[in-house]
């Protein structure tokens, strides 16, 4: 779809990191993918002089051209109602959600800045399963599957260590994963690889379209029989030949963010999550 023609700028504004404020504001910005959209972070705004400083930054924007979008997940009151005052519109993330939640319980919330417990279990978690990934990604080593919840399975480029990465970070899940080479597509033609039967029942394979798998990996190599379009189709062939006649479950991440990738994993796999 082209877009507007029209720069609009949007403003993520948070008293710590803005994730929460960058990740709603993108799911509701991909309606709108005809518009053409600039966009600025500011965490941790947790003073009032470092609000009033984004505010004048807000109201410049807009007085130069098409009023900002402003999606905020500050929580102080008084912070909150100097970003209001801009000449924008204003998405307050937290009285949105806290507004009804408050009427529900009959009390009101803290209005604690970072208050998000993070449990020293959690942060251990976590970083025993980002090792448990980095130790087993990309074959390197098969000796620890055994403790996996899943082992990602697919031609190389297809998204396999990211999403082993994100199912660690967000969920505290131990995912390993195993590249299918031309040795294990060809040699071992319809066969699953020797070193994988044993974990069978944790595989999950990921594919994706040729035409893109050749766009990621020209980024890689250029010019080479590996990123080549007829090197990109017959390993993709071959390895959608081996999950379906192997009854491995898999999906196609090509149009697929991390997030929907590893989310529909945990969802088919029916993975146990260790962080919440």
């Amino acid at each position: 779809m082209p877009k507007s023609g029209r720069i609009r700028t949007v403003f993520y504004i948070s008293d710590r990191t803005a994730i929460t404020a960058e990740t709603l504001g993108h799911s509701l910005l991909a309606q709108f993918d005809s518009m053409d959209i600039t966009q600025m972070t500011f965490p941790f705004i947790d003073t009032e002089e470092k609000a009033n400083d984004v505010l004048k930054n807000i109201n410049q924007i807009s007085k130069n051209g098409a009023r900002p979008i402003v999606f905020s997940t500050l929580i102080k009151s008084d912070l909150r109602k100097i970003i209001m005052t801009a000449d924008a519109v204003v998405i307050d993330l937290f009285d949105i959600f806290i507004k009804p939640l408050e009427a529900e319980f009959k009390t009101q919330s803290s209005q604690t800045i970072g208050h998000h417990p993070v449990l020293t279990k959690d942060l251990d978690v976590r970083i025993d399963a980002v090792n448990f990934a980095l130790s087993n990604d990309d074959g390197i080593s098969t000796k620890d599957y055994d403790k996996a919840d899943v082992v990602l399975t697919g031609v190389s480029r297809a998204g396999k260590t990211p999403t082993c990465l994100y199912l660690a970070l967000q969920f505290g899940v131990y995912a390993a994963n195993y590249p299918l080479t031309d040795d294990d597509l060809l040699i071992e033609y319809k066969k699953i690889p020797g070193v994988l039967v044993p974990f069978r029942d944790k595989l999950f394979g990921l594919t994706i379209n040729p035409e893109r798998l050749q766009k990621i990996r020209s980024e890689r190599r250029p010019n080479s029989r590996y990123s080549s379009l007829h090197q990109c189709q017959q390993q993709v062939a071959m390895a959608e030949f081996l999950f379906v006649s192997k009854n491995i479950p898999f999906i196609n991440i090509t149009t697929m963010s991390v997030e929907e990738i590893a989310a529909t994993i945990m969802h088919r796999v029916r993975l146990k999550r260790r962080l919440f």
